[in-house]
C-alpha cells in the first residue's frame, strides 16, 4: 500500500525533485497550494528555497499559515526542508526581522563561518544528538547542503542532529510532531531516501 504525503506549493520553488524523490520511496504525493487540502493530508512536507521574507509572504498570501498551524495542532507529522525548516522558527534575520511560523521557538541567523565560504554548499555530515525515528539508520551519514542562514532553536532539546561548518549548527530539529531538516534529502542519494522513507512511517501524535 502506498504511503500518502502532501507537499505544500508556496509558488516560489521547483517541487519536481522532492516529489520525484518521494515517489521513488513509494509515496503517493499530492502537491497543493490550497489551505483546505491540508485538512485531509496525512503527512505534510514544507519545502523551500529563496529568502525567508519572500517565503512567508507567499504562505500568508495563499492563506496557508492558519492551515499549517491547524495541521500541526492535530498531531499529524510535518517536515520542513531547507528554507522550510527555517520557516518553522519564530523569526528570521534575512533582510531584517521577519516573523516565521513560530512552531519551534528560536531564530534564524546568518552563518558566522570565519574564513569559510558562505553559502555552505556541498556534502557534510549530520551527527545525531539523540535518537529519533526520523534519523533511524542515517546517523553520521552525509547530506547535501545549500544555505547561508542557520537555525538556532531556543531549547537544545529541539535539536536532533548537528553539522560543523565554521561553527556547530542544528541540521535536524524536532518539537513534538514538527520536524525540520536543513540539507536537501532529495539531493542526498541513499541517505536522503532513507530519511524520506522514515518520515513516511511516522504516526500522528495523540
Amino acid at each position: 500500500m502506498k504511503r500518502s504525503v502532501t507537499v505544500i506549493d508556496s509558488g516560489i520553488c521547483n517541487l519536481g525533485s522532492i516529489t520525484c524523490a518521494l515517489r521513488r520511496v513509494g509515496a503517493e504525493v499530492e502537491v497543493t497550494s490550497e489551505p483546505d487540502a491540508l485538512n485531509r493530508a496525512q503527512k505534510l512536507i514544507l519545502p523551500g528555497v529563496g529568502s525567508f521574507p519572500a517565503a512567508m509572504e507567499a504562505l500568508e498570501g495563499r492563506g496557508l499559515v492558519p492551515a499549517l498551524k491547524a495541521f500541526v495542532a492535530s498531531g499529524r507529522p510535518l517536515l520542513g526542508i531547507c528554507l522550510g525548516m527555517q520557516l518553522l522558527l519564530e523569526e528570521g534575520e534575512e533582510f531584517g526581522l521577519t516573523q516565521g511560523l513560530s512552531l519551534i521557538p528560536g531564530r534564524v541567523r546568518m552563518f558566522r563561518a570565519g574564513n569559510l565560504r558562505v553559502p555552505h554548499m556541498g556534502w557534510n555530515q549530520v551527527a545525531g544528538k539523540r535518537p529519533d525515528p526520523l534519523l533511524e539508520g542515517i546517523d553520521g551519514r552525509y547530506f547535501y547542503f545549500v544555505h547561508s542562514y542557520l537555525c538556532q532553536p531556543s531549547d537544545p532539546q529541539d535539536v536532533l542532529a548537528v553539522t560543523e561548518y565554521g561553527e556547530t549548527f542544528a541540521s535536524v530539529v524536532r518539537r513534538r510532531n514538527v520536524w525540520g531538516i536543513q540539507p536537501h534529502p532529495e539531493k542526498s542519494q541513499q541517505a536522503g531516501q532513507k530519511l524520506l522513507s522514515n518520515f513516511l512511517e511516522l504516526c500522528p501524535l495523540p
